[in-house]
């Protein structure tokens, strides 16, 4: 499958082309650029503006996630680049789609915009680098040193402006808004690269949003498998919108998460196939790495007291939520047998970490058929 380009790959071509059109009156089209692994795409360019009057000049790049479900694939990151005051560096500025980070707990400090370190740390070494290569030379026009040619090699004193068009919009299907990301989409990327369902930015997402929970004081948290999930663990536990972490398929990476970085209690809420599959001790509870085990079923509804007609029955059910009912029927309790079996795998993947682990299992419909009261490490009961 066809690999594609972070958002933060594509602010640093669109500010290196910016910012050396500032130097040279010329944008270089494509931009070519060094990723921290080695690699050197070429980005062509979508928009060009050069306004040496103000020493001021615009480069944009459209986004290809390649083969991967990206909401940000084809949208329009912008960069425009101004020259600042000798001694000021590189400041970054968060334009119009791009957010702004209002909560603790992330990489960024509170009110700064929300571009993440690694794009921050390529932008710097890309405009440096072009400093390097254009130093001493005056912008085009207006008759303004553009300062870096005292010290080659020194970091530019530039302001970089990142935007994205129409990101605030696409930002509302992002987990922005409850990580206190406010006014537009994050500029995001480690190397560079989106690796089509690679899930490495859901699996981040994840790791964020109990970082945010966390420095908000939250000592509850749930991972829930979606969003009928999520209100049913509002109400039960009201737990406000930080405290909610969106596990979709990955409970793995919530539990390893939350092994190095405790909470008091963690509530595990989901559809009961799905979680029939972390009871077998299944952590990716996708449908294409892992399957409803019947045969697992069957045996926990003969510990729950069926009869060997009904744990055959089980077996041969269609789907997980047929063997359940099949269960209700005979008043055999299946689904807090997967709860409780559930909440075990959890604490043992947990290792002994302070956390409290609680499970709930609802249908489609969105009711609870299963639930297993919290437990610690130890099996010690720790009810809050």
């Amino acid at each position: 499958m066809r690999p594609g380009w972070t958002t933060g790959a594509c602010a640093t071509a669109a500010s290196t082309a910016a910012y050396t059109a500032l130097l040279t009156g010329e944008f270089p089209d494509p931009v070519t650029i060094t990723l921290p692994k080695g690699q050197t795409p070429s980005f062509a360019l979508a928009v060009e503006e050069l306004d040496a009057g103000t020493g001021s000049a615009m480069a944009g790049v459209v986004k290809d996630a390649g083969d991967d479900p990206d909401v940000t694939h084809g949208a329009l990151v912008r960069a425009r680049v101004r020259v600042l005051s000798p001694g000021s560096g590189v400041v970054f500025k968060a334009g119009p789609g791009v957010g702004t980070v209002t909560r603790p707990g992330l990489p960024l400090d509170v009110g700064e915009p929300a571009i993440n370190p690694v794009p921050r740390q390529m932008m710097r070494e890309h405009l440096t680098e072009v400093a390097r290569r254009y130093g001493g030379a005056t912008v085009p026009g207006s008759g303004t040193c553009s300062g870096t040619g005292a010290e080659p090699g020194a970091e530019p004193d530039i302001e970089v402006e990142i935007s994205v068009d129409h990101g605030e919009e696409i930002a509302r299907s992002t987990w922005n808004p409850r990580l206190g990301i406010l006014g537009g989409l994050s500029i995001l990327g480690t190397t560079g690269i989106v690796v089509p369902y690679s899930c490495s930015a859901w699996i981040d997402s994840i790791r964020r949003g109990v970082d945010v929970a966390r420095a908000a004081g939250r000592t509850h948290v749930a991972g829930c498998t979606g969003s009928t999930s999520e209100k049913v663990a509002v109400a039960l536990h009201h737990l406000p919108e930080d405290a909610l972490l969106d596990m979709g398929d990955f409970a793995g990476a919530v539990l390893k998460y939350v092994r190095r970085h405790p909470v008091d209690r963690l509530t595990i809420c989901g559809g009961f196939a799905k979680l029939s599959k972390l009871a077998a001790g299944h952590l990716d509870l996708h449908s294409a790495r892992s399957q409803v085990d019947k045969g697992f079923l069957a045996e926990l509804a003969r510990q729950g007291g069926a009869d060997e007609a009904l744990a055959e029955a089980v077996a041969a059910a269609n789907t997980g939520l047929g063997a359940l009912q099949l269960c209700t029927a005979a008043g055999v309790p299946l689904g807090d047998l997967v709860a409780a079996r559930a909440r075990d795998e959890s604490l043992a993947v947990l290792r002994g970490a302070p956390v409290a682990v609680d499970v709930l299992c609802i249908d489609r419909a969105g009711m609870v058929v299963g639930r297993a009261e919290p437990r610690g490490p130890g099996g010690s009961d720790r009810r809050r």
